[in-house]
């Protein structure tokens, strides 16, 4: 973490120097209101009430045992935490994750995944604990089963132990699936509490609201101008809004839709299109009978999405938050650094949007002291990942500690 905060001094001051006599900028009514829009920070926490183990801090023990545990995996020696390191944003620094193989897309940072409607890069899951059940059966990712999911957690003391706590001392299921969704459950109730640390950018949009040009001043020029041209000119608030800065939809940003093989064979990665398939066909989905509160207002968007032509290569939109730690970038790992993805959308080939897409994004044409300005803002919204890591060690060593 020092090496991190090393370098983001570094990053506000070359910034800053290289614009010294540019000063901030003044905000507009409807940028004010965008600001305002980005918190306040953290957001409460509301449970999931289609998963009845949400918020029980006995279920999250178990998950945090269970996101580290490789006996899910086939061979033994997958874990979720391969793919979801704490100190890389919960991600893990490769372009493209490997699990059992190689896999097609890049693996997206967990923190703050409470936020979220739909999960995946192509939106396949409709929650956060049908999202965990993904990746154990998966058999190109951790390769695992119903039944040997069920017999690890039957058979393991401490996981048995650690799931009687979790389900409340009721007798666990005897029903397979439902001892894998239990797991599931128990997984999401972990993802639940990582949530990204608050950072300088917070301070400044609360300075902001209580008027206090002090505070304000503090938030160095460049990021200043760097969110001016971010809720200004760029319209980057389009798709990430909000505290979580992310409408948690799905677009075409230009990027190809091909993937290339390890063989060298080229296909492609129809994005949203596959995902909505993908999640109608999912029996673990909202509509189905694992679904804990079946009345709830978040089954309505999964009963009535339907696939569009428009929707071939859309791909989720990113929180911002933390993105200092989650590189490489995009959904197929191909900017390796911020800079990359900041010329990306700033020399953008219209030409290869989706005809039938939406008509969002055109190039940015920025110049080198706006990508040096949007650069300072963006690494504000990330801060010291210490805390959640040590939060996720913490609960394993209270799991040992429950049931030794």
């Amino acid at each position: 973490m020092m090496l991190f905060r090393v370098w983001l001094a570094l990053l506000l001051t070359v910034t800053a120097c290289r614009a010294q006599a540019v000063e901030p900028p003044v905000f507009d009514a409807t940028q004010l209101r965008l600001i305002r829009s980005f918190g306040p920070w953290p957001p409460a926490f509301h449970p999931d009430t289609g998963n009845p183990l949400s918020g029980r801090p006995s279920a999250v023990l178990l998950g945090a045992a269970l996101f580290g545990e490789p006996r899910l995996s086939k061979d033994g020696g997958i874990a979720c935490q391969s793919c979801h390191q704490p100190q890389q944003g919960w991600s893990d620094g490769q372009a493209r994750s490997r699990g059992l193989e190689r896999l097609d897309r890049n693996a997206p940072g967990l923190l703050d995944s409470r936020l979220q409607r739909w999960f995946g890069w192509d939106g396949a899951s409709d929650s956060l604990w049908a999202a965990a059940i993904r990746p154990i059966l998966d058999p190109r990712e951790m390769g695992g089963s119903v039944v040997a999911t069920a017999t690890l957690l039957r058979g393991d003391p401490v996981l048995a132990c650690l799931a009687g706590h979790a389900a409340d001392g009721a007798q666990l299921a005897q029903n397979d699936e439902e001892l894998l969704v239990l797991a599931a459950r128990a997984l999401a109730a972990f993802q639940e509490t990582l949530v990204s640390p608050r950072t300088a950018f917070d301070d400044f949009r609360d300075a902001v609201l209580a008027g206090d040009r002090d505070a304000m001043a503090r938030y160095p020029a460049s990021a200043q101008r760097g969110l001016a041209l971010f809720t200004g000119r760029g319209q980057c608030a389009t798709c990430h809004s909000g505290p979580a800065f992310s409408n948690g939809e799905f677009h075409d940003t230009g990027l190809p839709f091909f993937i290339t093989d390890a063989d060298g064979v080229r296909r492609v990665d129809p994005g949203r299109h596959r995902g909505i398939a993908r999640l109608k066909e999912n029996p673990f989905n909202r509509l189905g009978r694992y679904n804990a509160d079946p009345g709830s207002a978040a089954v309505i968007p999964v009963r009535h999405v339907v696939q569009q032509h428009r929707n071939w290569g859309e791909f989720k939109v990113p929180t911002l938050r933390s993105l200092l730690f989650t590189a490489p970038y995009m959904h197929d790992g191909s900017k390796p650094d911020l800079e990359s993805v900041v010329r990306h959308y700033s020399e953008l080939d219209e030409d290869r949007l989706h005809s039938d897409g939406e008509a969002i994004l055109r190039p940015l044409r920025l110049d080198r002291q706006e990508i040096d300005d949007l650069l300072a803002f963006l690494g504000s919204l990330s801060a010291s990942l210490d805390a959640p890591a040590a939060d996720y060690a913490a609960r394993r060593a209270d799991a040992r500690r429950l049931c030794p």
